[in-house]
């Protein structure tokens, strides 16, 4: 026992005292230190990835999808012919007919918006919080950017990525290109991606050849490219094609698409 020199009580200390012990709190701390410095790392990387990705495709032909490598498998799995029919065409190499059949098919207002369609997504919503059949309202700007850069089964996680590649290709390629992707990364058939093998495949020529009514079939797959079919065309797809020739006329024609903003 010692005295306290404050004139206080005694007080007892003994060798087997211990004071409180910190370290886990500083483990915790260290750890979170790191786990910062990660996810600041990572999101970095991505940032820069990315947007190497969208300015290295603005030049170069994009060499495969998630889509194409899908479908590859399912072919092995299946034990089908697994070959993929891809062949990349030029913008200037494309019919205009093309472009302007996937703009009246698909998203007509695509001269215009800046890459996403609110009005048609609002009436989707609705309509699916509804209970009414599921249905999308995706541009021609945010399919590219899906099949492109990402995944096709669908998710939050997915469509948050789908909006930032989506506002990366708008300010960076400008809509001229985002088309030519489009058309030339797009399903169009069993194990057929472009619109220069689906001309050939089905119509026997180039994409630059291709009529209205041929570049209107060609769109009225692209909902479903494996339920439908642009070489043996059903009922449906005949009407399909009929209306969107008609729509592809009452927009004016080519001139439609001639002015599209190009970077």
């Amino acid at each position: 026992m010692a005295n306290d020199p404050r004139g206080g009580k005694n007080t007892f200390r003994t060798k087997n005292m211990k004071t409180p012990e910190v370290a886990p709190k500083k483990q915790s701390s260290k750890w979170k230190s790191k786990l910062k410095y990660w996810v600041i790392k990572i999101t970095l990387y991505f940032f820069v990835i990315s947007i190497g990705l969208v300015v290295l495709y603005k030049f170069v032909p994009v060499p495969v999808t998630s889509t194409m490598i899908a479908r590859k498998m399912e072919a092995i799995s299946d034990g089908r012919d697994s070959e993929i029919y891809y062949d990349w065409v030029s913008y200037a190499n494309i019919s205009k007919e093309a472009p302007l059949a996937v703009v009246a098919a698909e998203d007509q207002l695509f001269p215009d918006h800046n890459g996403f369609d609110f009005e048609a997504m609002g009436n989707a919503l609705s309509k699916n919080l509804k209970g009414k059949k599921l249905r999308g309202a995706s541009t021609l700007s945010q399919q590219v950017a899906k099949n492109v850069f990402l995944w096709q089964s669908r998710s939050y996680i997915r469509k948050i990525f789908e909006v930032y590649f989506t506002v990366l290709i708008e300010l960076i390629w400008g809509k001229e290109r985002i088309l030519e992707v489009y058309l030339n990364v797009a399903e169009m058939g069993s194990m057929t991606f472009g619109v220069e093998e689906a001309s050939t495949r089905y119509f026997n020529t180039s994409a630059k050849n291709l009529t209205r009514q041929q570049a209107a079939r060609i769109a009225s797959v692209l909902p479903s490219p494996i339920k439908w079919s642009a070489a043996k065309p059903g009922p449906y797809v005949n009407r399909r094609t009929a209306a969107i020739a008609r729509q592809m006329r009452a927009l004016g024609g080519v001139a439609y698409i001639n002015d599209l903003r190009s970077f």
